[in-house]
């Protein structure tokens, strides 16, 4: 129980650490950075929730955050805007409307909802055909989301979401996802969980029901990601379906791989890693379009080198920087052996 509490504290730090050190600057686009980086961190804890502890590599993740925001805009978009930004919107809806707070709770109870209905018969699957089903079901909510006119706006770009996501409000949101994530993973479905990943066969014969524990984590994380997808639309306030899709799911999925998807201190200290790494190389993107040093506009630099990042942590530490075990639980052992040393 220490380390867990030790490895709460030092996650739910080091959000505070940066709050603390945005606040104190006061430099806008900081403030912006380490906003958005509270949101991909809920959205990275939901992806670790089921892939850490299944195994399963989830494209759909990304899809639910969609629905949670699409929700979220929904439900909290003023009556009179709702005539100019959803014309074909449903009687029904139009006048409805929530505050934020209760909306982004919506949101995020309508992606599990979702998730639980759709998700079910694809929890029997493993390997290759799970990782397929969940590109699909990635694909089916893009389409609908991109199809669905009179909720979502078609292809076209969503406005009139009223702005309510601020820096101390992420950062609570990704303090509880820290604590959520660690809870599961010390939960008895959490840990039948990863029993069923590490050898599902022996898990079977102690009678372990591996498509209930991995549908049981799904939904968890979809309700996750629905949140981050909710505090997301009420942050940037304007947004397509194209904002939900592959690229917004390779990104999330690096910061997973590179710091360790079983662990959540591997999901943290990726997020960390990978943003502050997107932010910097935006900067030297934007500087080298600057000075003009090339004919032509550079472009991609940061993809590309996430991507190699990936491919660099696949090879040489296949498990993440943080691949089995919490930093609580690391330095718990650390003083523990100094301690026996002295």
């Amino acid at each position: 129980m220490l380390r867990h509490l030790l490895t709460i504290a030092i996650l739910a730090g080091l959000v505070l650490l940066l709050v603390a050190g945005v606040e104190a600057l006061g430099v806008r686009v900081f403030d912006r950075i380490a906003t958005n980086l509270c949101i991909s961190l809920v959205l990275v804890l939901g992806l670790q929730i089921f892939m850490g502890n299944s195994g399963i590599l989830s494209f759909a993740h990304i899809g639910f955050m969609g629905v949670g925001a699409y929700t979220s805009a929904l439900l909290t978009i003023p009556a009179q805007m709702k005539g100019m930004a959803l014309p074909d919107l449903y009687a029904v809806l139009q006048g409805v409307q929530l505050p934020p707070y209760a909306a982004m709770v919506v949101g995020g109870l309508v992606a599990a909802a979702v998730a639980a209905v759709l998700s079910y018969p694809l929890m029997r699957l493993s390997d290759a055909a799970a990782v397929i089903t969940s590109f699909a079901l990635l694909v089916v909510l893009h389409t609908i989301m991109t199809n669905w006119s009179n909720v979502t706006n078609g292809p076209r770009t969503l406005f009139g979401v009223p702005r309510a996501t601020d820096l101390p409000m992420a950062a609570i949101a990704a303090i509880l996802a820290v604590i959520t994530a660690l809870a599961f993973k010390e939960s008895r479905t959490g840990r039948l969980l990863r029993a069923s990943r590490d050898d599902e066969i022996a898990a079977g014969a102690l009678g372990v029901h591996t498509a209930q524990l991995r549908w049981r984590s799904f939904v968890l994380a979809a309700f996750v990601a629905g949140i981050g997808g909710a505090l997301w639309g009420h942050f940037i306030t304007s947004f397509s379906p194209n904002a939900f899709y592959l690229r917004e799911t390779f990104v999330i999925l690096g910061m997973l791989v590179i710091g360790g998807a079983n662990t959540v201190t591997g999901a943290v200290i990726g997020t960390f890693l990978v943003t502050g790494a997107f932010e910097g190389l935006r900067a030297i993107e934007g500087a080298l379009n600057s000075a003009r040093i090339f004919s032509e506009q550079v472009i991609g630099i940061t993809e590309v080198v996430l991507a190699l990042a990936m491919i660099a942590v696949l090879i040489l530490r296949p498990g993440g920087l943080f691949p089995t075990r919490e930093i609580g639980a690391l330095l718990a052992r650390k003083f523990a052996k100094r301690k026996h040393v002295s």
